[in-house]
């Protein structure tokens, strides 16, 4: 199974390092110097890691054979991939693939069916489960501890507690009445 673990962004510096968008909870295995990843589009790869830091809270890594800032900036928004066996798990109990994660019914703390879970968006400030609605609307919920307290693989069932209101943001808007 192939899975995204990160973006390439801007090109950092002269030698060719490029800043990365992590998409995965082991960086430090994934980046680690000598892998091999795989990208989409697939003609800018597979690259090889020749080494990585942490700058400012950024990953930024350098590929062999990229030695210059036009390379690099030729690699921006290349997603990076890796090949990983289905059944391999997270380290961490609390963590998930995406693939785990698509295709788990969604129910809240109530017992309310809202749907099931159709993507994962990883964005800058935090995931959040794309779930389509039973009536095929789709409603976004963010995948934090607060909203989410448990997923259950067994089960196959994301339980959810959304404040009030989140789940109605799929709601087609009302139509205006004469009073307003």
């Amino acid at each position: 199974m192939r899975l995204v673990v990160g973006r390439i962004g801007k090109a950092h510096g002269l030698r060719g390092e490029v800043t990365v968008e992590v998409r995965t909870d082991d960086p430090d295995l994934r980046f680690a110097p000598g892998a091999v990843l795989e990208t989409d589009p697939a003609r800018r790869g597979p690259l090889t890691v020749a080494s990585g830091r942490v700058q400012g809270g950024r990953l930024v890594l350098r590929f062999q054979g990229v030695e210059d800032r036009t390379a690099a900036e030729g690699l921006r928004n290349t997603m990076l991939i890796v090949d990983v066996d289905p059944d391999e798990l997270p380290d961490d109990p609390d963590e998930f693939y995406d693939h785990q994660l698509v295709g788990l019914r969604v129910v809240t703390v109530d017992g309310r069916e809202v749907g099931t879970v159709a993507e994962m968006l990883h964005l800058p400030t935090q995931d959040l489960f794309a779930v389509t609605r039973p009536d095929g609307r789709e409603v976004l919920i963010p995948f934090v501890e607060e909203i989410v307290p448990d997923v259950d693989l067994e089960e196959q069932t994301v339980l959810v507690d959304p404040p009030e209101g989140l789940l109605e943001l799929a709601d087609p808007p009302k139509p205006a009445t004469a009073d307003s």
